[in-house]
């Protein structure tokens, strides 16, 4: 049986422990929901604030607690409540993401770092921290100084504040940038299950790939372009015996050879390494397809050399017409996806090389 890493960390727990705060039942459960089916997490990722705008709110809040009050109370109840505003929501920017270290799979984290640079997201999130830190600390060290002054001199001490919490936030205002033009770019990235068995399918243009991913899917496949391929990824999902399997057919990226490739791509199939529980590799025997099968064998060993030795590839001839031509070239079995005929056998081996085991909840020593 192929292994991907499918070990994550609780990201409930480390919410509670950046935040300091204790999460309830419900966001611990939707926490983990996203921590495990990856993609999932980018998704639901909220808009961040621009510098401007969130002091911008923050001061306006501010000024309507204030006219409810008067003298100390008002000064204290706008500083509060500008601190309050300005920290709590850094912090909701920072405790939104999930922790690159220990809550993404590594094909996410691979394909995130293809798109964004992963390093400079983590230090712009850490920087973003530290300022609702540094602003709650501002908040208390200039309450207790309002409470010990006149309320003329309160008033003065709540402007220091007011402008100290601002060029705070206008210091990390490139960090709330960065991240939330880097959550608009992940945020549309394929929902692929790293739980879930995978099957990744390979070979040139035009082998018939794609009305492979179509028939054994039926209609339930996904089409949609990402940052890393102008041509779309497909992304279709069958079951057998209440498994439900992903296969993905990666157009732009394992049909050339990878001099071909750019540098976002060749990241992208090195995310694909982590994914794959086996390799379909697809050729066109005939040659319609407009590469010779020479020239599609070698792809097929540059491909092979990509992927763990524990990640089986399956080579499967698209046309039986010409299955003599590269019967000595190890193929596993023949189709014909146009006439229907042994589709069905293809995919029976392909899940027999994926061998997945379902985990079975384990039974407490009570339940005997």
């Amino acid at each position: 049986m192929t292994g991907k890493n499918r070990l994550w960390s609780d990201p409930a727990r480390r919410v509670a422990s950046v935040s300091g705060r204790k999460a309830d039942p419900e966001t611990d459960a939707l926490i983990r929901l996203g921590g495990i089916y990856g993609g999932m997490i980018f998704e639901g990722l909220p808009t961040t604030p621009r510098s401007e705008e969130l002091v911008d709110t923050a001061f306006s809040r501010a000024a309507r607690a204030g006219r409810a009050k008067r003298g100390h109370e008002a000064q204290e109840s706008m500083l509060r409540t500008a601190g309050n505003v300005l920290s709590d929501n850094l912090e909701n920017v920072v405790v939104s993401w999930p922790d690159f270290g220990f809550d993404v799979d590594p094909f996410y984290y691979e394909l995130a770092d293809a798109i964004v640079d992963v390093d400079r997201l983590r230090q712009a999130l850490s920087q973003v921290m530290w300022a609702s830190r540094q602003i709650e600390s501002l908040r208390d060290e200039y309450t207790t100084t309002i409470r010990n002054s006149n309320v003329d001199t309160a008033r003065k001490h709540r402007k220091q504040a007011f402008a100290r919490m601002a060029d705070i936030v206008d210091q990390i205002a490139d960090d709330l940038r960065y991240i939330g033009d880097s959550r608009d770019d992940l945020r549309d990235l394929p929902d692929i299950r790293p739980d879930e068995p995978a099957v990744v399918v390979a070979g040139y243009p035009n082998v018939g790939k794609s009305s492979f991913v179509n028939r054994v899917t039926r209609a339930s496949n996904e089409i949609a372009e990402y940052p890393f391929t102008t041509r779309g990824v497909h992304v279709g999902h069958f079951e057998r015996d209440r498994v439900r399997y992903q296969i993905v057919d990666t157009p732009g990226l394992l049909d050339r050879p990878e001099a071909e490739r750019n540098d976002i791509e060749r990241q992208a199939v090195s995310a694909l390494e982590h994914l794959a529980d086996a390799v379909l590799f697809v050729l066109d025997p005939a040659g319609d397809c407009g590469y010779p099968l020479g020239v599609q064998l070698e792809l097929r060993e540059e491909v092979r050399a990509l992927f763990d030795a524990s990640v089986p590839l399956l080579t499967v001839a698209n046309k039986h017409d010409r299955f003599d031509a590269v019967r000595a070239e190890s193929v596993d079995a023949t189709m014909s996806v146009t006439a229907d005929e042994n589709v069905e056998r293809v995919l029976d081996a392909v899940i027999e090389a994926v061998d997945h085991e379902p985990e079975l909840p384990s039974r407490g020593a009570n339940d005997d």
